[in-house]
């Protein structure tokens, strides 16, 4: 009795783990909810989020070159053996043309010191520190334009889900109903009332369902993959979708979109162009910077100790104290046409962003009104194919009164039934197409 209430106690246990890794496991999330997640997680924002913090020291690095540079240096140094000079031996009242042997300086000697360099004007550094600058810009412009990209997986990705998990209930239905015509027509078979056909007829019509909820199944599970990979959860993980599908479908086929315009000057596309062509401006300026001359201003201090022993930082030690300042100025003054032919470059390349940038406006206000153009087609073609799915299932539903009352037989049924979730798959793909067409129009508008 006691093995018994022991082995009870941890099966238990055991259910309880189990149970409560599986809850920790299992992830419910409306949409606004998936993309606030997916802001933080996913590893495309992650990677933009480093390279704005990589662009802000990149600023500091380029104005760190125009701030006071200081370097130290240390040596000490053991001479082997000195290098020796010939003096003519005449200055010592020898031989005339004899030259004496004589050995300058210690063998050891120690110095440290330090430099420090100040600049004082460069042309090249003042363009330099604008272009950091909308470096910075340019790349938080860019990390704006990955969430907004992420947030546009995030929700399609939704959305395919939510269609799938609708269109998953429909073809379990659809099963439920042909198994109670196949069971009813094994009754009516066995009874005599209808013939084998009819009865391997249902069996296909069970089959054919059967493979619809499999298909609906898979779709379901490839479309939340597809979901976590854009949000950013691990793939392992169980999500759940708790906002419906009507209420994305319903308000969009209430919806009139305006087609007055927009302002394509607050659009992620345009701004970026718009800070590349500065970019481009920069350079230009930074190649004619060239022509300027460069001016820095030094200072050195060292000091310097010499002996025979090697112990130099004693205090009987003299060390020798030197110091100087300067000014060094760099002209340029020819350089074969080199400079010229960058400047020309870089004027070029500026002309191509101030042309981008025009033809952005151009294909801006296209996408505006193919998107507008596509929302309305995708509303019309929805609100045929809810009609059109709405009078299948009514006839189907017809169908199978009639084959129940032995009036219609069980091909016009599988017809019907085909018929039906045809119009099933094509409300699907409409209501797919109008909530892409819904994404493409926020993108279009800037949103």
């Amino acid at each position: 009795m006691r093995a018994k209430f022991k082995h009870l106690m941890t099966a238990l246990v055991l259910v309880f783990i189990v149970s409560g890794t599986f809850a920790q496991d299992l992830l419910t999330f409306s949409l606004a909810e998936a993309e606030d997640y997916a802001m933080k997680n996913s590893y495309a924002i992650r990677n933009s989020s480093l390279d704005v913090a990589s662009a802000r020291k990149k600023v500091w690095e380029t104005i760190a070159t125009g701030l006071p540079q200081v370097s130290g240096s240390a040596s000490y140094t053991n001479s082997l053996d000195l290098p020796v000079s010939l003096i003519p031996a005449e200055f010592f009242g020898g031989e005339s043309g004899t030259y004496v042997p004589i050995t300058f300086g210690q063998s050891y000697n120690s110095d440290f010191g330090f430099k420090v360099d100040q600049l004082i004007f460069d042309g090249s550094y003042i363009v330099g520190v604008g272009s950091a600058k909308i470096y910075l810009q340019l790349s938080a412009q860019t990390k704006e334009k990955t969430a907004i990209d992420v947030r546009q997986a995030v929700e399609l990705a939704y959305y395919s889900a939510l269609i799938a998990e609708e269109n998953l209930l429909v073809m379990k239905e659809n099963l439920v109903n042909s198994q109670k015509l196949e069971n009813d027509t094994k009754a009516m078979y066995e009874n005599g009332f209808v013939e084998e056909q009819d009865k391997d007829q249902m069996r296909l019509l069970v089959q054919k369902a059967e493979n619809e909820v499999l298909k609906a199944e898979r779709e379901i599970r490839v479309s939340k993959m597809v979901l976590k990979y854009a949000m950013g959860v691990d793939v392992n993980t169980e999500i759940r979708l708790s906002d419906k599908l009507s209420d994305f479908v319903e308000p969009l086929l209430e919806e009139k979109n305006a087609t007055s315009g927009f302002d394509y000057t607050s659009h992620i596309d345009y701004r970026l162009l718009d800070t590349q062509r500065q970019a481009n401006k920069k350079l230009l300026l930074l190649e004619k910077s060239a022509y300027l001359p460069k001016i820095d201003a030094f200072y050195n201090l060292s000091e310097t100790a010499y002996g025979n022993d090697a112990n130099l930082f004693r205090s009987s030690v003299d060390w020798y104290k030197s110091s100087l300042w300067g000014i060094s100025v760099s002209v340029p003054v020819f350089s074969a046409g080199e400079r010229m032919a960058k400047v020309k470059q870089a004027e070029f390349d500026y002309q191509k962003a101030v042309n981008n940038q025009s033809q952005a406006v151009q294909s801006l206000q296209k996408d505006y009104i193919t998107a507008v153009a596509d929302m309305e087609s995708a509303v019309g073609q929805l609100n045929n194919d809810i009609d059109n799915k709405m009078l299948a299932r009514k006839i189907y539903e017809k169908t199978v009164i009639k084959y129940n009352s032995g009036i219609a037989g069980s091909t016009e049924l599988s017809q019907i039934e085909g018929q039906y979730i045809q119009a099933q798959g094509e409300w699907v793909s409409s209501v797919m197409q109008l909530l892409n067409s819904k994404i493409n129009f926020e993108k279009a508008t800037g949103k």
